[in-house]
């Protein structure tokens, strides 16, 4: 609009500039015609739809971009997370599904508890049965017992009696003269190793005049004593 009310203008000034005095009325029949027919060939609709769409897409265009910036969804990212979780998910299923499976029925186990419980009267009956205690035998018993240890008793006794009447110093001077005499056993002993110097000396003789039977042998074969 803007533009058409310009030209018209410009038009104008034109007009009453360049035009003689006697001809300065215009038609203006004429230059409304002229206008009319230049604004008709003026599509406005379009030139709206033309000035919506640039400023549609320009909008859009930024939408996008700033989406772009504020952190884009990686779906690549979010589908690996999602499987990790799901795979989580049935590993914990399995494992609750397990614990059911494994859970212990309190109910039987009681049961067979009572079942394994003791019966402690009949336990107590057979104790006494088992286990009646004769206290006249163990009392027989312990008589024995006192009457070894009167024995033992009495016999430390008379050891002790004994033992009070040997004369000490009769028995000392008994063994002094059981005492042996050391010199007599080393002079005993001298004369044996005297012995058996001398049986060594015999045997050594012997030795020497032990017979060489391998020469004897070979002698008498060079004699021809033995046959060949």
């Amino acid at each position: 609009m803007k533009r058409i009310a310009l030209s018209i203008l410009t038009a104008a000034l034109s007009t009453t500039a360049f035009a003689p005095i006697a001809f300065a009325a215009p038609d203006f029949d004429q230059l409304r015609q002229e206008n009319r027919d230049k604004s008709s060939k003026v599509d406005f609709d379009q030139l709206r739809q033309e000035n919506r769409d640039k400023g549609a897409a320009d909008y859009f265009r930024q939408l996008r971009q700033e989406n772009r910036d504020k952190g884009a969804v990686d779906f690549d990212e979010l589908r690996q997370e999602n499987l990790e979780k799901s795979a989580k998910a049935d590993y914990f299923r399995q494992l609750r599904q397990e614990n059911r499976d494994k859970a212990v029925d309190f109910d039987q186990l009681r049961q067979e508890n009572r079942d394994k419980a003791v019966d402690f009267d009949q336990l107590r009956q057979e104790n006494r049965d088992k286990g009646a205690v004769d206290f006249d035998e163990l009392r027989q018993e312990n008589l024995e017992k006192s009457a070894k240890a009167d024995y033992f008793r009495q016999l430390r006794q008379e050891n002790r009696d004994k033992s009070s009447k040997v004369d000490f110093d009769q028995l000392r001077q008994e063994n002094r003269d059981k005492a042996v005499d050391f010199d007599e056993l080393r002079q005993e002993n001298l004369e044996k190793s005297a012995n058996a110097d001398y049986f060594r000396q015999l045997r050594q003789e012997n030795r020497d005049k032990a017979v060489d039977f391998d020469k004897l042998r070979q002698e008498n074969r060079d004699k021809g004593v033995i046959a060949q």
